[in-house]
């Protein structure tokens, strides 16, 4: 079973993450701020992260580079999930190390679409 951390300061969106994926078969740790997941990444071992980019306190970017920093997460996937579509944002996510970026609202079939995708 894959191991996904979501991390989102909506609690819809982590209810709506939290009931796409557990129907089928992830496990999942979620979290409100990227803070409490960064202090998680070692004792919660993901195999892939899921990120929103505007966030109370950390950002997303910062996250993900804060993520790529620990060595044990420097290749994994890691997914941005936002309102935010400009293609500026997506190139600075994808050089912070974003693998995927899904614009919300979104469906359960994307959301594992992409998680197939990426957790080949």
């Amino acid at each position: 079973m894959y191991k996904v951390m979501a991390v989102d300061d909506s609690p819809t969106v982590l209810a709506s993450i939290r009931l796409a994926l557990e129907r089928r078969g992830y496990g999942l740790y979620t979290y409100h701020r990227a803070e409490e997941a960064l202090k998680q990444l070692n004792s919660e071992r993901a195999d892939l992260v899921i990120t929103d980019l505007n966030m109370p306190g950390m950002d997303g970017i910062t996250f993900i580079k804060q993520v790529r920093a620990n060595a044990d997460y420097r290749f994994i996937p890691i997914v941005m999930l936002t309102t935010e579509s400009q293609q500026a944002k997506k190139e600075e996510a994808r050089k912070a190390g974003a693998t995927a970026w899904i614009t919300k609202p979104f469906t359960p079939d994307q959301l594992e679409m992409v998680l197939k995708k990426l957790l080949r």
